[in-house]
């Protein structure tokens, strides 16, 4: 039968194949097939069966149309294949969660593979190119396919979403070679330059001085070890970049997208210290994101038990119905009302909304009110009465014994909850105070962590955790979006544990006395280790992956570095990976320090009810999560997700439970589960222990920061931070978990970031040979010796090519990070200042503690400070700390006026060899000059006239010397000749 004598489609015109007994409704081959592959094999019109036309018709279709044919039907496979291409990707980690935390169907990839009709978008593709081919026809099929033709904008848009749809969500900026090689080559230089020092330092001893150049040797050759640890993990620094707009294009936005559920910890112990209104100010932030409202919670961790917090919690909760509406309006940034309404800006600007104005400004006068309510909340609290603190129900308070009471959750907000002005709901809030009994070990900080992973287990279970300090605000509301982007790419968030964003403060004085930003460490030493196996955690700003504080290891485990190959290249080469056998394999994920989960959760996705059940049982899962059912089924939902077969009555009762005082005994909780005890910095340890298992991290730097918090800006605050830190670091030295030696079973810690690590507890016992070092010129001026002999040409070289390769690293390692030589020179200040005071003292109050068991604390004591900006930072505290940095100080400025006086006494030819003691007392000075403002107070109170009042004074002696001089050789000749004449 010839083509074009059977009725045409009545689908796409084209000559019939088959067509119905009943109604002779006719189709082509084509999409005959179309409808059987979708299931549809009845007639579309009346439901009968389609009768085949004479089997002679395949005979006679044109070689032409075959050929058509055959690339249809491979256009149809490559949307197919597209389609699961793009479903397995998504299903890698089922990102489609719905709020009710249950494991979803994925529901979400046809929803993005279907354009609007719900036609899928392969297909059209497939019909485009028919349309084309039915342009070659006779004029009347010609114009009828030209009217199915879709607009070529629209088109253009479905591919777009389509690419959208599959592209990766961030990507690896790398350092521009021009700035990166030249960077490496001086490093190198230097490291050769160090070892030709050391050699002549070393084979070049002073005799006359032998203590003092010993002395120096040792000192210099553990900076040099020092500088090693710091400089290397910087190898390789990165930068990245998100784009949040197709983390929408895939997962959708709104009631119904696929974004994962968040958990936010906030902590806060008490609240006289920690202001009440910083944490509603951080609470409300975070209430008020741009997330879908249903995938959020936010939980309040009181380790105080205070009635104060929970009244003032209370008060937030009935102002975010108000504040949260109103920030999503009007795109409010940042979306804490305390620092909003505080900017010195145009708040109008691109706001055009007519109600806009009276909106904000009613909203300052319900924030003002909300402010008065809170200080009025304060007020009361200063003084607690003699019969304890009473709610308004005239019940006792349970907390109000802060050591001896029971658990307590208070659920604000939420689904069930009040919603706001508008009748939207609100994200849930979550008041959360764990049991605290005598006798029992609580771990402070980590332990409370620790808590509100198992009640937001409990509760919600969202597959992500996001946890906060009080005083740390969400400064953009697109943050966790942020995150996603590497959380929720496949392609990406397979093996990281958590995403970490750089710390920014707000209320730093301008030129940042004290180096409070810490610019070096977040955009410098962080951008170095995202390079290798990612950053270390710095206890705020952290999304985490719940699974990684689980304690187990991520679902690729990297194979083993060869034995024979250069651990250094292993580090700086990471895609090379050597085949392991399948019992190597095995044995070393066994290793009790690196896999202390029991069993790995993809070996249980297959298994039924029954057999997950006798599974649980078997690996004795309590031993390791506790004694709670509901919890460890918990852990088991890899995506997140409250159990089906838990009665919702019943939760609130099993989170006390999972929060009691003696539910951690026993477990492995805080040795290899949630935040690892140990140490004041568990932050530390807790990312350590994940790099162990093979995970890795991010660090996500968007160009509005983050978030943002408060840090302190008087020198005693600042010092007893950083003593409390390093505190921390020590504690890691001295236990088990230290880098030096633990963690090397698996080989899943690359070599850079175990350095780093090494770099992080060693570096408070640079105190030491710091503090000898710094006293070494005032000990050279006082007894006229110095630590190094007469300079020949060669020692002279290396002299010169040492000063030279640190110059140009440093304004190398400035010009690929972006940083000012302001926030480099306040960093190299500080490392002074901090290393012979806090890091001083925090060794050996570590030793003393981790040795002997003996605790020791350093008293402050605060004197009034004036009114002003920064007035914060000009307020003294004498403390202990400040002793030794002092003691240097006034050695130096005591050893440069005695330099002076010994030169003029002893003439001319002493001053060559004084201009190198004095330039190394000026060293010393110069960077504890920040430390001398701070003792002097304000401003008008400047040291410079101190620093100064040495040389000044030797500049009068040397007019005097000038002036006297001539007077002093004519007596001495006149005394000379008389005794010449005496003598005759």
């Amino acid at each position: 039968m010839e083509p074009g004598t059977h009725p045409p489609c009545a689908a796409c015109g084209d000559d019939a194949h088959a067509a119905c007994r009943a109604c002779s409704y006719a189709l082509c081959k084509a999409c005959l097939d179309e409808d059987v592959a979708e299931g549809r094999a009845a007639c579309a019109r009346c439901g009968g069966e389609y009768a085949v036309s004479d089997p002679a018709h395949g005979k006679g279709i044109a070689v032409e149309e075959e050929e058509e044919a055959a690339v249809e039907d491979q256009l149809v496979a490559e949307g197919l294949r597209g389609r699961v291409t793009m479903a397995n990707q998504l299903s890698d980690r089922q990102d489609v969660v719905s709020h009710a935390r249950t494991l979803s169907s994925m529901s979400g990839v046809g929803s993005e593979l279907n354009d609007e009709s719900g036609k899928p978008i392969w297909k059209n593709r497939v019909d485009s190119w028919k349309e084309k081919k039915n342009e070659k026809k006779a004029s009347v099929k010609k114009a009828a396919a030209k009217a199915q033709v879709p607009p070529v904008e629209e088109q253009i848009m479905e591919e777009k979403d389509l690419t959208d749809a599959y592209e990766p969500l961030s990507r690896i900026i790398p350092i521009s070679k021009n700035k990166l090689t030249p960077y490496r080559a001086v490093i190198i230089m230097r490291l050769v330059v160090l070892g030709l020092f050391f050699h002549y330092r070393i084979t070049n001893p002073v005799d006359s001085a032998f203590g003092l150049w010993l002395t120096s040797v040792i000192c210099e050759i553990w900076f040099g070890f020092s500088w090693i640890l710091d400089q290397f993990p910087k190898w390789c620094p990165v930068n990245r970049e998100t784009y949040v707009d197709r983390l929408i294009a895939r997962y959708g936005d709104g009631e119904d997208s696929g974004l994962a559920p968040v958990d936010f910890f906030v902590s806060t112990v008490d609240p006289l210290k920690e202001p009440p209104l910083i944490t509603a100010n951080t609470v409300l932030s975070i209430l008020a994101v741009d997330y879908p409202v249903e995938k959020i919670s936010c939980y309040v961790s009181d380790d105080g038990a205070a009635m104060l917090t929970f009244e003032s919690l209370a008060e937030t909760a009935e102002f975010a119905r108000r504040w949260v509406p109103f920030c999503k309006k009007f795109s409010i940034e940042p979306r804490t009302p305390e620092f909003y309404f505080s900017q010195k800006i145009d708040y109008l600007k691109d706001k055009i909304h007519p109600s806009f104005v009276k909106e904000r400004r009613a909203m300052k006068r319900d924030y003002e009110e909300f402010k008065v309510r809170i200080n009025a909340l304060v007020a009361k609290a200063q003084k607690t009465p003699e019969e304890g603190w009473v709610m308004q129900d005239g019940t006792p308070w349970p907390g109000n014994n802060s050591r001896d009471h029971p658990g307590m959750i208070q659920v604000f907000l939420g689904e069930t909850g009040a919603r706001d002005y508008d009748g939207n709901e609100l994200p849930r809030l979550v008041y959360v105070s764990r049991e605290k009994r005598p006798g029992y070990q609580h771990h402070k900080k980590a332990g409370a962590m620790n808590a509100l992973v198992r009640v937001s287990a409990v509760l919600t279970n969202a597959p992500y955790i996001l946890n906060l300090d009080c005083d740390h605000y969400v400064n953009n509301s697109k943050a966790v979006r942020e995150a996603m982007c590497f959380m929720m790419d496949p392609s990406v968030g397979r093996d990281v544990c958590y995403v970490q964003f750089p710390q920014r403060f707000d209320g730093i004085d301008r030129s940042d006395r004290y180096a409070n930003r810490n610019v070096v460490f977040f955009d410098v030493n962080m951008k170095g280790l995202d390079g290798i196996q990612g950053p270390v955690y710095v206890g705020t700003g952290c999304c985490f992956y719940r699974q990684a504080l689980y304690g187990y290891g991520p679902p690729s485990l990297p194979a083993l570095p060869k034995s024979s190959a250069c651990s250094f290249c292993c580090c700086c080469c990471p895609k090379k990976k050597v085949e392991k056998t399948e019992k190597e394999m095995h044995r070393d994920s066994r290793r009790e320090d690196l896999e202390s989960a029991i069993f790995n959760l993809r070996e249980i996705d297959n298994y039924d009810e029954y057999e997950r059940s006798m599974l649980i049982s078997q690996m004795s899962f309590e031993k390791s999560f506790g004694q709670s059912s509901v919890f460890i089924e918990s852990t088991l939902m890899e995506n997140g997700g409250v159990p089906e077969s838990v009665d919702p009555s019943t939760l609130i009762k099993e989170a006390i439970h999972v929060i009691s005082c003696g539910y951690e005994e026993k477990t492995e909780w805080g040795k290899e589960l949630g935040w690892i005890y140990g140490s004041v910095t568990e932050d530390i340890l807790t990312g350590f222990k994940m790099h162990c298992r093979g995970w890795r991290s991010i660090y996500c730097m968007p160009i509005r920061p983050a978030f943002k918090g408060s840090a302190p800006i008087n020198l005693s605050d600042r010092l007893h931070q950083v003593l409390r830190w390093a505190l921390g670091s020590v504690e890691i030295f001295f236990s088990r978990h230290c880098p030096l030696w633990y963690g090397y079973g698996g080989g899943r810690l690359r070599w850079l970031q175990r350095l780093s690590y090494i770099n992080t507890i060693v570096y408070p016992f640079t105190s030491v040979p710091l503090v000898a070092y710094c006293c070494l010129p005032a000990i050279c001026l006082l007894t006229g010796k110095f630590i190094i002999p007469i300079l020949s040409n060669a020692a002279t070289i290396w002299f010169l090519g040492l000063f030279t390769s640190i110059i140009l690293t440093s304004v190398l390692e400035l010009r690929w990070s972006g940083i000012g030589i302001e926030d480099w020179w306040r960093n190299e200040q500080f490392w002074v200042i901090g290393g012979v005071s806090a890091h001083l003292f925090a060794v050996f109050q570590g030793i003393l503690k981790m040795v002997i068991g003996l605790d020791t604390n350093f008293t402050v004591t605060s004197k009034a400070a004036e009114d002003g900006d920064f007035a914060e930072l000009y307020v003294f505290k004498w403390t202990t700390v400040l002793i030794p940095p002092t003691t240097i100080l006034v050695l130096n400025l005591v050893g440069v006026v005695a330099g002076f006086s010994d030169a003029l006494n002893s003439g001319y030819e002493s001053w060559g060899p004084l201009f190198g003691k004095v330039f190394f007392a000026m060293w010393v000075i110069m960077h504890l000059y920040p430390f001398l403002k701070g003792l002097m107070g304000r401003q008008n109170r400047t040291p410079t006239i101190v620093i100064l009042w040495s040389v000044l004074l030797a500049s009068v002696f040397s007019l005097l010397w000038v002036k006297i001089d001539p007077f002093i050789t004519g007596a001495e000749t006149v005394a000379t000749g008389a005794c010449s004449s005496i003598d005759c």
